[in-house]
């Protein structure tokens, strides 16, 4: 079962130990206002925009405190940055699931139960590409191969060769983690099949 402690006010799963840390839970209770916040390591946006060419602004509709949004504003284009819940970055009350705007890219991590309405809801905001950063497991299911890899497949899958944690905020980093992860890419543009790529190894010790 799973045992929560306390550091720093953070919710950490107590039930073992990570690489002498603390492992981060699992189960999304160490949230800040709302659900599912975990920040992106900047690592791992950093291999996205290394690999991937954005032209125009770029909406971040899942901003959290801006870990995302900071990286992608290196990239030279405008970063629009929202959320549904008020963690001090960008336009808070927000509802990417409801909105009616549109911009050239989208590109975000979604919270974790919203996935599939996500992409659904990026494929028609997006005008050029939207990138999600999902498990490498959202390729399985008959239910996602019909609704979405069917009628929407995506034009790329980069694949992560090291593993990335999600620690909530204000909890250090002191391992890896045991979840595949992979960036998604619909370019607007692409003709043909799904391309599926590997990020090389070295992002998270260039820019961690």
């Amino acid at each position: 079962m799973l045992r929560l402690v306390h550091i720093e006010g953070i919710a950490v799963d107590g039930t073992y130990h990570l690489n002498g840390g603390f492992k981060p839970t699992t189960k999304r209770f160490a949230d800040l206002d709302g659900p599912d916040f975990y920040p992106t390591p900047s690592w791992a946006t950093y291999a996205l925009i290394d690999n991937e060419r954005f032209d125009g602004e770029i909406w971040e509709p899942a901003c959290g405190d801006g870990a995302m949004s900071e990286v992608l504003a290196t990239t030279g284009n405008g970063v629009i940055s929202s959320d549904l819940y008020n963690r001090g970055y960008g336009e808070s009350g927000h509802d990417f699931l409801k909105t009616n705007r549109r911009y050239a890219n989208i590109i975000t991590n979604p919270p974790f139960h919203s996935a599939e309405g996500f992409v659904a809801k990026a494929a028609t905001q997006a005008q050029r590409k939207f990138a999600l950063l999902l498990r490498l497991a959202f390729l399985e299911g008959a239910n996602r191969t019909r609704t979405i890899f069917h009628a929407n497949p995506p034009s790329r899958v980069w694949v992560f060769s090291e593993r990335i944690t999600f620690y909530p905020k204000g909890v250090k980093a002191t391992g890896s983690g045991t979840t595949a992860y992979a960036w998604y890419v619909w370019d607007k543009d692409h003709a043909g099949p799904t391309e599926l790529a590997w990020f090389k190894p070295g992002y998270k010790a260039r820019y961690s």
